[in-house]
Order: C-alpha cells, then sequence, then structure tokens
C-alpha cells in the first residue's frame, strides 16, 4: 500500500454513478416488487453500502476507510431503454480518497440487481460506471464533464 502517513486529515467526498440496462418487462416487474427474489432496489442499496464498506476487502493495496457516509439511490430510466441509473456518494474525514468505495458501492448494487432479475432477464447490461465528482485532499476537486 502507499504510505499516507504524511498527509493531513480532511473531509472527502466523491460521487460515482452507473447504469444497468434491461427489458421493459423487467423494469415493469422491479418497479412492481413482483422479483421472485424480493424487493430488488431495496436489498440492491444495502448491497451498494456493504460494498462501499468492504472495499479494502475486495480491491489488493486498497486502505482501509472509516466512512462517514454512504447513500444509494436510483434512478429510473424509461422509453427507448429502460434500466436503471445507481448513484453512491461516499464521504469520510481521512487522508485518502473514496473514489473506490464510491465505484464499488456502484458496482455491488448494480449486480445485485442483475442477481435478483437474472431469471427474468440474462441479458441485462451494466454500463458507464464511474467517478462523477471528488472532494478534498491535496488535488482538490474534480467534476466530470457532461
Amino acid at each position: 500500500m502507499v504510505d499516507v502517513s504524511h498527509k493531513t486529515g480532511t473531509h472527502r467526498i466523491a460521487v460515482a454513478s452507473g447504469r444497468i440496462l434491461m427489458q421493459a418487462e423487467t423494469l415493469v416487474l422491479i418497479l412492481a416488487g413482483n422479483a421472485k427474489k424480493g424487493d430488488v432496489l431495496g436489498i440492491a442499496r444495502i448491497a451498494g453500502i456493504q460494498g462501499a464498506k468492504r472495499t479494502s476487502d475486495l480491491i489488493p493495496l486498497c486502505h482501509p476507510l472509516a466512512l462517514t457516509r454512504v447513500a444509494v439511490e436510483f434512478q429510473v430510466l424509461e422509453g427507448e431503454t429502460p434500466g436503471i441509473r445507481c448513484e453512491a456518494t461516499v464521504e469520510t474525514v481521512g487522508v485518502t480518497g473514496v473514489e473506490m468505495e464510491a465505484l464499488t458501492a456502484v458496482q455491488v448494487a448494480l449486480l445485485t440487481i442483475y442477481d435478483m432479475c437474472k431469471a427474468a432477464d440474462r441479458g441485462m447490461v451494466m454500463t458507464d460506471v464511474r467517478v462523477l465528482e471528488k472532494h478534498g485532499g491535496k488535488s482538490g476537486s474534480f467534476v466530470a464533464r457532461p
């Protein structure tokens, strides 16, 4: 791991997002609460939070962090390409950023949606996972271009 002992702790925030695209019928199943495995978005939210908290167990050389906030939100995408957009916001006060935790939260939440709905739609596609913004630390702020 990189030595971060010389760094000063600051308030750090990262926001990441991603999408899972699916058949319209699968989205209806999720929104109606009729998936065989239960409340898809509720369980995916908890899974995303767990993923953020366990990032250092999953990513080699990633520092374990004391997170002060993890929020996982979903937006329904209707229209020509139905799906669900996931956005995770992670915060800490520490010496290293939380981008990896935000990205992990999004991926784990999307994977959970896939797992809970794969019996209905094996063609779901996870896409566009990226860091939208980060704040804090020596490098300051980053906001992705739209």
